[in-house]
């Protein structure tokens, strides 16, 4: 079992940014590949960036591309999410999530693919 807990949410002006981290705790927490999703009001959760075990692959939503970058720590089982250049629709609540994969260099943008999920934290862009 793996246990997900984001932090780093919050409220920011439109042009600012934000990280938001993702710890990951449990026997199989380095065995990873992990993922950020949102979900805007009335709106679908969709892919925001997903990374590979071994950091060398990465995938971004074209909406995303070029302001946000992912990363993690692998020593301390914890990826990132750099949010530079907010803009309005950016606002969603934001998950992490993983899947406990065999393959360090894949990596995977469909929601239906991961085995866990964090709570999620909100992250608020204004005008």
């Amino acid at each position: 079992q793996v246990q997900l807990v984001e932090s780093g949410g919050g409220l920011v002006q439109a042009g600012g940014s934000l990280t938001l981290s993702c710890a990951a705790s449990g026997r199989s927490a380095s065995m990873l590949a992990m993922g950020w999703f949102r979900q805007a009001p009335g709106k679908e959760r969709e892919v925001v960036a997903a990374i590979s075990r071994n950091q060398v692959n990465t995938y971004y939503a074209p909406s995303v591309k070029g302001r946000f970058t992912i990363s993690r720590d692998s020593a301390k089982n914890t990826v990132y999410l750099q949010m530079n250049s907010l803009m309005v629709e950016d606002t969603a609540v934001y998950y992490c999530a993983a899947k406990e994969s065999a393959y360090s260099s894949f990596l995977y943008s469909s929601e239906d693919s991961y085995e866990y999920w964090g709570q999620g934290t909100q992250v608020t862009v204004s005008s």
